[in-house]
């Protein structure tokens, strides 16, 4: 059984795709691509963590956890851990159950990959601080974010109407309705809210429309996936244009984390590099304290700068791909 599930996954691949990783991954990744391109390609390795949503009440959860293999999946000696963040992986692949979305009742936990944690730990979120989650959908790192801390202003925006929708269920679905009073969520072109609030916000995450190579890899229809890889050149505007609007929308002080689901450098350290050289108000942030932190969870690729870490999928951490870089804004002008 487990053969002919590994042949139908391996035939669901999409070639025009993977030639294309192929190419440019080789190039940028050297020796490490191999090992990330045999776990990209082989779903029934991938591993799912589970974040506890701490407004709801789940006795016996974290026990059953335990005995399913489970573990905390974040160590004490991280600069940044709030007492109530908790996250439980383990090195087995597989999944948990999903809960269903029921209208009135809070969910027990969210399930992802544990690498899209490291943005929101590297925003430092503190407790009436102004925050706004750029593109927030689907809403797993918004819901991460109040995991952590309780914004004085939480403002989540999604341009997308049907990613908009997504993401109002999962906030519905995991935070009570005090709180939720104090979110604004909003479908405004991320482009312009710099423009509109400037100046407003202590903490900005821009976790960026990007290629999603996981997802890309297993494009069901290859035209699709051939007007991506086109489209794929453009991204990198759109993403220093988000960039530019969190900068504005920062008070000087502030801080932002930048963040993609993609291995391409055009659409990670590229980006990054465009702004410091574009925007003289802002400078990089070391995050190499909290990737030290994470080196036993995680496998990042090396020779990356202080202000940005890429995690690299890899077997028995098959985590990512997960780029993060943080910058903060020193003046208003």
């Amino acid at each position: 059984l487990e053969k002919k599930t590994k042949v139908k996954l391996q035939k669901q691949i999409c070639q025009v795709v993977l030639d294309h990783f192929e190419k440019q991954y080789t190039a940028e990744l050297g020796d490490a691509w191999s090992s990330v391109r045999d776990v990209l390609t082989s779903p029934w390795c991938w591993q799912h963590a589970l974040l506890l949503n701490r407004f709801s009440q789940s006795p016996g959860l974290e026990s059953s956890l335990a005995e399913q293999g489970y573990a905390p999946a974040f160590p004490a000696a991280l600069p940044y851990l709030p007492a109530a963040f908790r996250c439980y992986s383990r090195t087995a692949p597989g999944r948990f159950p999903a809960q269903r979305h029921q209208p009135g009742r809070l969910k027990d936990y969210y399930l992802l990959n544990a690498a899209s944690l490291l943005p929101v730990l590297a925003l430092e979120v503190q407790d009436g601080e102004r925050v706004l989650d750029l593109c927030a959908a689907p809403g797993g790192k918004s819901v991460a974010i109040l995991q952590c801390a309780c914004p004085g202003h939480f403002h989540c925006n999604e341009y997308d109407d049907l990613r908009s929708r997504w993401l109002e269920q999962t906030i519905e679905s995991f935070i009570p309705d005090p709180l939720i009073d104090l979110i604004t969520i909003s479908k405004l072109d991320g482009r312009q809210i710099g423009d509109l609030q400037p100046g407003f916000y202590d903490k900005v995450l821009v976790d960026a429309p990007c290629s999603n190579d996981r997802s890309w890899l297993f494009s069901a229809d290859p035209q699709q996936a051939v007007l991506r890889l086109m489209q794929r050149r453009e991204l990198s505007s759109l993403q220093f244009q988000l960039l530019r609007s969190a900068v504005k929308a920062l008070r000087p002080g502030g801080s932002l984390v930048y963040s993609t689901c993609t291995l391409s450098r055009a659409e990670n350290s590229h980006v990054i590099s465009l702004i410091l050289s574009s925007c003289r108000n802002v400078m990089p942030v070391d995050i190499s304290g909290m990737a030290r932190g994470v080196s036993q969870e995680f496998t990042f690729l090396s020779g990356m700068q202080q202000h940005e870490l890429l995690v690299l999928p890899e077997k028995g951490r098959a985590w990512g791909p997960m780029y993060v870089a943080k910058l903060q804004k020193v003046s208003s002008t």
